[in-house]
């Protein structure tokens, strides 16, 4: 018996314990030389179409007519022509820079297109977080054989030179997101079914903790990842249900903690069954919990093999779309976002892919990730059913909060290209964006009582 314990003690030890990762001190001598602080290529391609990063957008550089505090942010390249467009007709010419569900749009579409903007590297970041991130290099390490994430990482992005798969992904999923709550006060979710009708599966006041960041803040858990809670408003059957999800960096010892509160029952529950493939309801059943923001959740069901990088085309600087096309009319066309609403630039991504481990139970087969290698959240993404057709794409657009030196992930738009229908999700239309001047306490921010001020409003 003894030794059975001393062999069980000695298992969760090993898997507990930080696995080796991080580069080498002379590797790390790259950042801020040929790379970025955050791991990017610094200098532009050989062809000019990229251009070298010198610095993002700051909020010296805010265009005029930038009104600060309003939730929106004005488009500091309005005035960009595209210098091409990409349509069933010529994407041959582009297909090595195109996603499967990109080819799947043009080919299927002819009145589908991209128009492709120039390059802008906008991203730029805190100083305390390039500090951090600089550290990390080095020190940062994944735990439970890369499923978890050493809370020594904390503030900082975890792997600006990400040696494999599970690194490039924990670089997405703990994105800088600022370091107090972004909310929204009317996030809408849309679904554009068969016959190209658009349904509106419901509008929520969003808020977004950013606790990985918050390093300063003496009553956070230091193991806690981040935190979102959504509050319905519309439609009028779900109006005054509460939503909330906090994940973990140790998701074996912390599971993600989920929890609703519906106003006919009047208490909170916890739902475990916010997790993996469970489709998301708010979002029409389109979106599974583990692809939120393109990927969330715990990362044990599949093998993720960082390929390397390219160029591709992706949702960049996404200004005119998140801001300036306010109306489903001129938003959502019947088989697909409108394309004059979008913007898209030529980027270096990181290419990952995912595929079902053995004796796993999952709704794919296979994902392919490609990540924006500036760090910023904007990517796109394919997954595959278990005949290893095309089932869904993702396409994650981003803008950069200037004043703010954030860049923020904004609306995603999926296909789902079995059932031939497209959401349109998270659009701020109504309001954007706002940025909280301080964070919130831990005690404001426990479910009673966030529902307790909801319920009271």
């Amino acid at each position: 018996m003894n030794m059975q314990k001393t062999f069980s003690a000695a298992v969760l030890a090993a898997l507990t314990a930080p696995v080796l990762a991080g580069v080498s001190a002379d590797e790390a001598k790259q950042l801020g030389t040929t790379l970025t602080e955050f791991g990017a290529t610094k200098a532009g391609n050989a062809e000019g179409t990229i251009p070298a990063y010198t610095g993002g957008l700051t909020a010296a550089m805010a265009p005029a007519g930038f009104k600060p505090d309003t939730g929106k942010w004005a488009d500091p390249f309005k005035d960009e022509k595209p210098l091409f467009r990409i349509d069933g007709k010529n994407m041959q010419q582009y297909a090595d820079k195109l996603s499967e569900g990109q080819k799947h749009l043009l080919k299927t579409y002819p009145d589908y297109y991209l128009d492709v903007y120039p390059t802008h590297r906008t991203a730029a970041y805190p100083e305390k977080v390039i500090k951090a991130t600089v550290r990390n290099a080095t020190a940062c390490k994944t735990t439970r054989d890369g499923i978890g994430l050493d809370k020594a990482c904390r503030g900082g992005l975890p792997f600006p030179m990400p040696k494999n798969g599970l690194e490039a992904v924990w670089n997405q999923v703990m994105r800088y997101q600022g370091e107090t709550a972004i909310t929204t006060t009317a996030s809408r979710s849309w679904v554009v079914d068969t016959a190209g009708k658009p349904t509106m599966t419901s509008e929520q006041a969003t808020m977004t903790d950013p606790v990985w960041f918050q390093t300063d803040l003496a009553d956070r858990d230091p193991n806690m990842a981040w935190r979102v809670y959504s509050v319905t408003k519309a439609p009028a059957r779900l109006a005054g249900g509460v939503t909330g999800l906090t994940d973990f960096i140790d998701p074996v010892e912390q599971p993600r903690k989920a929890w609703s509160y519906t106003p006919g029952q009047r208490r909170i529950r916890m739902s475990p069954e916010f997790s993996y493939d469970t489709p998301v309801a708010s979002q029409g059943g389109l979106t599974l919990f583990d692809e939120l923001f393109i990927v969330s959740g715990k990362l044990d069901r599949f093998d993720y093999k960082l390929v390397g990088k390219k160029e591709m085309f992706l949702p960049y600087n996404e200004y005119k779309g998140t801001f300036d096309c306010p109306t489903v009319e001129l938003a959502l066309k019947p088989k697909f976002a409108n394309p004059a609403c979008h913007r898209w630039e030529l980027h270096r991504v990181y290419v990952i892919e995912a595929t079902l481990k053995a004796g796993q139970r999952h709704a794919y087969s296979k994902r392919n990730y490609y990540f924006d290698e500036d760090l910023t959240g904007a990517g796109l993404y394919d997954a595959f059913d278990q005949n290893g057709q095309l089932y869904r794409s993702i396409f994650n657009g981003m803008v950069q909060m200037y004043d703010k030196t954030l860049p923020w992930s904004t609306r995603n738009v999926i296909y789902d290209f079995n059932k031939g229908q497209y959401g349109y999700f998270n659009d701020v239309y109504i309001g954007g964006y706002l940025i909280t001047s301080k964070a919130q306490t831990e005690r404001e921010l426990n479910p009673e009582s966030i529902v307790t001020r909801e319920t009271a409003r």
